[in-house]
């Protein structure tokens, strides 16, 4: 195998330049930094991470908690901590867990923190209280942060408070009295934040709370409460696009057209969302800008625990305006 001795003795650099260049240092020319690139390329050198972790004193591997399922939120959220972990130079460790296990995250802590990861990423938590686990590594939070004692914990979050304000606003604006909301399970604090913004933007216009319907994110609990949306009901936010799908068909079957009749925003922009009839507005949610912008702030905790974190833009609501709102009918 070669060695970092024959990289530099190819690039005409010395070993600790060599160094400097695979562990993204500054104070290294652009010439030289292709220079040893090129010559490790050409030798087939690939950096000896056994041998960083014991001069570090870090594995450079990061551990990821991910709730075990395949919805469409927390598995786009997942792929997009793996595309983002791609250029920080930390493998993933990743352990799932099941929904309505209450050790379920403090099992997974504890699995990650024997396998030596310098830092956690919580992806989508579930209110399961508080994780009696001390941790002593970085936790990156993706949402609303559950309560670990850690050195440091971060959070990213997708802003699903704003951009569920953004679509209710979008029905209020459109004419309609109030609107219905579908929500998701209470358990997850993602649930409760697009709950919250839907109540925040209803506040802010004086418009009434209509009750609401607690579904569990499947297409099938939108249609039952489709089936009991009230007759005088001109507008609907649901918290995610399969319960808004399930809804649509429901109100189809009883002959409301959507949106003639009834306004139905979602919230996702699934794939299939454009191509459902009638195409359906949603916003989007913005999972590889968040994880790495998450990832971003963990390895700068990691790796320079003692300085601030660098300040970050926040994200944007997109919402996504298709044929499935439109003013109430008069």
């Amino acid at each position: 195998m070669p060695r970092s001795v024959d990289v530099a003795r190819l690039a005409g650099v010395s070993q600790k330049t060599v160094s400097r260049v695979f562990n993204d240092e500054p104070y290294v020319s652009a010439d030289v930094r292709r220079r040893v690139l090129d010559a490790a390329e050409q030798l087939g050198y690939r950096l000896n991470n056994a041998a960083r972790a014991l001069a570090s004193g870090r594995t450079r591997s990061i551990g990821v908690i991910a709730l075990g399922t395949a919805l469409y939120g927390p598995a786009s959220l997942l792929l997009g901590i793996e595309r983002a972990a791609r250029d920080t130079g930390y493998a993933l460790h990743v352990v799932s867990t099941a929904e309505g296990d209450p050790a379920g995250v403090a099992g997974a802590v504890s699995s990650l923190l024997d396998q030596g990861v310098d830092g956690i990423v919580v992806s989508e938590p579930i209110d399961d209280g508080p994780v009696p686990v001390k941790v002593d590594v970085p936790v990156l939070v993706l949402g609303a942060p559950p309560a670990f004692a850690a050195p440091r914990v971060l959070t990213a979050s997708v802003n699903a408070h704003d951009m569920a304000r953004v679509a209710t606003e979008h029905l209020l604006d459109l004419g309609h009295a109030t609107v219905h909301h579908v929500a998701g399970p209470q358990r997850w604090f993602a649930a409760k934040d697009r709950l919250d913004g839907w109540r925040a933007a209803l506040a802010a216009r004086d418009a009434a709370e209509p009750p609401v319907f607690e579904g569990d994110w499947s297409a099938g609990s939108g249609y039952e409460a489709g089936r009991q949306l009230p007759a005088d009901a001109t507008a609907v936010f649901a918290a995610n696009d399969d319960m808004a799908i399930g809804l649509i068909r429901a109100l189809t079957e009883a002959g409301r057209k959507v949106p003639e009749d009834v306004s139905v925003v979602g919230f996702d922009d699934v794939p299939v969302a454009a191509y459902v009839t009638p195409p359906l507005t949603t916003v989007r949610q913005p999972f590889d800008s968040v994880a790495r912008e998450g990832l971003a702030l963990l390895v700068h905790a990691i790796e320079q625990p003692g300085q601030a974190l660098p300040v970050t833009d926040g994200q944007q609501v997109d919402l996504i305006v298709r044929a499935s709102t439109a003013p109430p009918p008069a």
